[in-house]
């Protein structure tokens, strides 16, 4: 149970964010790693709070205007939570700055990547630059102007901008001028293909602003940025048509109320003035910053080709069981699965040859007669999704069960739904109030020993790009036992609101929470009683206040837990670093930590689950999601391997200390540079 008035037993979750966010910028200054993979990371970190300002900090706003002065479970109000974000996002925006002009810039230069100004170019230079603005760049730049006339232009959220005071060439009348700078053009424009220096787009533009608006008297030019409120909100007892709602709704999301205003250093004070009172914005949700605003441009510097400053790329391996078959042959896929279940590790191991390649197979095979699928993110060019609508034209049943609302993926999604609908398909949207995140997939196939299902379940997405870059684990299974468990699961998701009871599974809302605290309460007992006790978890997020409470019990009472935490955590080593059992630490590098394990000792007979869920409220509570538990020993010694490495002092990482603060493990005892996690297990599936 959760302890009454805990509010500081808790770290609070936006406040711990931001801190994993601190260690993807600590990536970028860890002078050790290539420099555009430092580059990268400094790009991922802009991505993330630009996120997190969008979601979070809008929901936080959102309380605060509808007068909710309620404490949190962090002890903080929500006006002063606000105040202690904004306060944190403007000191990681000093080191993000030292970092950029005093590190990678100079660095950066030295290898031939030099930003450079307009002045500083030869006239010969500037020629072509001016010739390709004229053909490329000026036709699609659309300059509004605010004045009594115009009304004031609506600013999406994310944009980069010029704001521009002028007067007007006709009546000398002063003009607030707005030009966007276009999102489809490359921000980098090369000045030569000799090396790879570059002028930013914006810089081209507003050197050309004498083209763009012929006559006018430019007084004062500035960049701004604006981020909006992108959540979405959709009443689903109101919604008598899901899809149709949320198309709805995702029109009325570029028009969200406007939660963060960037500008350039330096901005004149009646300009920034008039932006403030038209975005009907705060004085202290203005964030001012040394150009460059707006450094998701660095994905792109980041694809340089200059491979002597990247990491090596990956070659993804097959699991042994499938390296000797005919992978185009389903009799073949399909028997080395019913010889046994195959865990697999991506992207170490491939995903298109294993995962994809099981869709794929199931819709061409014609011994395959349904094929079952839960969707949460997808690429547009998804062949999963190809191979659901060329099963469904082919007569067979495929049931997607897709989540329209996993967030930034609606549109694609939405897009995907109606596809697989006029293929015939049956397309549903899961179970009403809850999102479906959990990651599986079935098949039923017509063979000599009868109908057998074969089964796909594992902790990522259905998506072939992360794929490549997410650090998750999946199962593909010929047992009957867990299939049976999967169709319930999917009879489920379709509409069948049965009382479910599952044998290989732990299924959320009703399942997850209620089976983890029961075995962490066993783990407590058996520790009481003298048996040996450990719990171990790799997880996303630990935010969920019930569950870290009997945590907190079990660590009191001599448990020795060790938790693996990639992002937001809210567990306080303070309550309980006196006991000497609690270890938490967190891994980050070029893939994303995305896997889930869930071990307890259970004295001597380990349990092992992995799966979908985290540990947050949403997780457990409002959304459909599934662990599976590991059964083949020799998959449960995998994991196990996983775990002990993740605790190993020879990797670097991340470590919480006894003041709850974060503590960067780069270097061991003699200074040497310790060796990168990640790094090792590629290297160990290449032997």
């Amino acid at each position: 149970m959760v302890v009454k008035n805990a509010q500081n037993n808790f770290i609070d979750r936006d406040l711990s964010w931001l801190d994993f966010n601190t260690r993807v910028l600590e990536l970028a200054e860890n002078q050790k790693l290539p420099l555009l993979e430092r580059v990268k990371f400094l790009a991922i970190y802009s991505s993330n709070l630009d996120e997190f300002f969008m979601v979070r900090v809008a929901s936080l706003k959102r309380k605060i205007e509808y007068g909710n002065n309620d404490r949190l479970i962090s002890g903080l109000t929500p006006r002063e939570l606000l105040s202690a974000i904004h306060s944190k996002v403007r000191t990681l925006q000093d080191r993000v700055s030292f970092l950029l002009i005093n590190d990678l810039k100079p660095r950066l230069s030295e290898q031939g990547v030099k930003r450079v100004s307009w002045d500083s170019l030869s006239e010969s230079e500037k020629a072509p630059l001016t010739e390709k603005f004229i053909r490329e760049i000026f036709p699609v730049l659309t300059p509004l102007a605010s004045d009594p006339a115009h009304p004031f232009p609506h600013i999406s959220g994310l944009s980069l901008n010029l704001g521009i005071i002028g007067k007007n060439s006709n009546d000398g009348e002063e003009q607030f001028v707005r030009v966007k700078v276009p999102s489809n053009v490359s921000r980098m424009v090369r000045i030569n293909e000799s090396d790879f220096s570059y002028i930013l787009l914006e810089d081209l533009i507003a050197e050309h602003l004498h083209l763009l608006l012929p006559g006018a008297k430019i007084e004062e030019i500035y960049f701004f940025r604006v981020t909006r409120n992108q959540d979405l909100d959709i009443d689903e007892d109101d919604a008598d048509d899901l899809l149709e709602s949320l198309e709805e709704e995702l029109s009325r999301r570029k028009f969200g109320a406007a939660v963060r205003m960037e500008v350039e250093q330096g901005v004149a004070p009646r300009l920034l003035e008039k932006l403030t009172e038209e975005l009907e914005i705060e004085s202290h949700e203005v964030f001012v910053h040394k150009p460059p605003l707006d450094l998701t441009y660095l994905f792109e510097m980041s694809g340089i080709d200059l491979p002597h400053l990247k990491d090596a790329p990956l070659r993804s391996v097959q699991p042994h069981r499938l390296e000797d078959i005919d992978r185009h042959d389903a009799d073949s896929f399909f028997a080395a699965i019913h010889e046994g279940e195959i865990l697999l590790h991506h992207p170490y191991q491939t995903f298109t040859s294993t995962v994809t390649r099981f869709v794929e197979l199931a819709a061409q095979d014609p011994k395959v007669l349904a094929i079952k699928q839960t969707l949460y993110r997808t690429s547009g060019d998804s062949q999963i999704m190809k191979s659901l609508i060329e099963a469904a034209k082919a007569g067979k049943q495929v049931l997607a069960v897709i989540e329209l609302r996993a967030r930034f993926d609606e549109q694609a999604n939405v897009r995907w739904a109606k596809k697989l609908e006029d293929a015939g398909a049956h397309v549903v949207y899961g179970v009403l109030g809850l999102k479906t995140h959990a990651k599986a997939s079935l098949v039923v196939r017509k063979e000599d020993r009868g109908l057998t299902v074969y089964s796909h379940i594992g902790t990522g997405n259905y998506n072939p790009k992360t794929a490549r870059i997410y650090d998750d684990l999946g199962i593909m299974s010929a047992d009957q036992i867990l299939g049976q468990d999967l169709l319930k699961l999917f009879n489920h998701l379709s509409g069948v609101h049965s009382e479910s009871h599952y044998s290989r599974l732990l299924v959320a809302p009703h399942g997850i929470r209620k089976s983890l605290i029961e075995k962490i309460e066993r783990e407590r007992r058996n520790h009481l009683d003298g048996k040996p006790s450990q719990i171990r978890w790799k997880i996303n997020s630990l935010v969920d206040n019930e569950m870290i409470e009997a945590l907190y019990a079990a660590a009191k009472d001599g448990v020795p837990i060790q938790l693996f935490v990639r992002g937001a955590c809210s567990f306080r080593l303070s309550k309980v670093s006196k006991f000497g059992n609690v270890r938490i630490r967190s891994i980050l590098g070029r893939f994303l930590e995305h896997s889930r394990i869930y071990n307890f000792h259970n004295a001597g007979n380990h349990e092992f689950y992995i799966g979908s869920a985290d540990i947050m409220e949403r997780n457990l509570d409002r959304r459909v999601e599934a662990l599976i538990r590991v059964d083949e020993e020799s998959h449960r010694a995998e994991l196990q391997t996983i775990l002990e490495l993740s605790v190993s002092p020879r990797f670097r990482m991340w470590e919480m200390t006894e003041d709850d603060s974060w503590h960067y493990i780069k270097n061991g005892p003699e200074g040497k540079p310790l060796e990168d996690f990640q790094e090792y297990f590629i290297e160990r599936y290449k032997k």
